[in-house]
């Protein structure tokens, strides 16, 4: 396992769901401290998807949807030791202005020998850069995801994030620093593969 990535390197982030790898995708490391973990996604970055695997829920969605890689300007996860969420960094338009802050609620990141391990939770917020408030996202999907047993035994936990989030943003705290709106990525760094066998590196527990 690694203890602190260096900036620049490759962090495979992969999703891992009912003990199986189920997705995952190279980020780059911009800052890894013991306070604050940041991992940006670049544009063109691949997703992979395991080829063999039991998937009680099905394939990953973006797999079954035909997401191959990501889009956009890229984005940056700010993720804490321990939290059941991420607070990821969004922009826009040609001239890349901040798009708003997405909160993104996930299992706390676990350390692989090439990466971290989390689990999408579905349920997040979302606050434009141009509103007076955020707005919850993906209620009807999350309600949707219990139903087919993505999260059993989570659904409590999972809403109570959410709403421990909503509670702090409406309570007027801001637990992140809002400078990462106006950063830039590194023009040295290239679009990192996926390493061969990221898939076949045991799950963290």
């Amino acid at each position: 396992m690694v203890e602190r990535f260096e900036p620049g390197d490759t962090v495979v982030r992969r999703e891992v769901l009912r003990g199986e790898v189920w997705f995952g995708c190279p980020t780059i490391c911009v800052e890894d401290s013991p306070d604050l973990l940041v991992l940006y996604l670049p544009p063109g970055a691949e997703f992979g998807f395991p080829d063999t695997g039991v998937f009680p829920c099905g394939r990953h969605p973006w797999e079954a949807a035909g997401h191959r890689s990501w889009s956009g300007h890229g984005k940056l996860m700010l993720q804490r030791p321990g939290e059941a969420h991420s607070i990821d960094v969004f922009w826009t338009g040609p001239g890349r202005d901040f798009a708003g802050w997405y909160f993104n609620l996930q299992d706390p990141v676990r350390r692989t020998p090439i990466g971290v391990d989390t689990l999408d939770h579905e349920l997040d917020l979302w606050w434009a850069a141009d509103a007076d408030r955020y707005v919850w996202k993906d209620v009807e999907m999350f309600a949707q995801r219990l139903v087919e047993g993505r999260y059993p035994g989570m659904a409590d936990a999972i809403q109570a994030e959410g709403d421990r989030i909503a509670a702090l943003l409406d309570g007027g705290e801001r637990w992140w620093d809002p400078s990462w709106a106006t950063w830039q990525p590194d023009p040295a760094w290239m679009v990192p593969p996926l390493p061969a066998g990221w898939d076949q590196v045991p799950p963290a527990r």
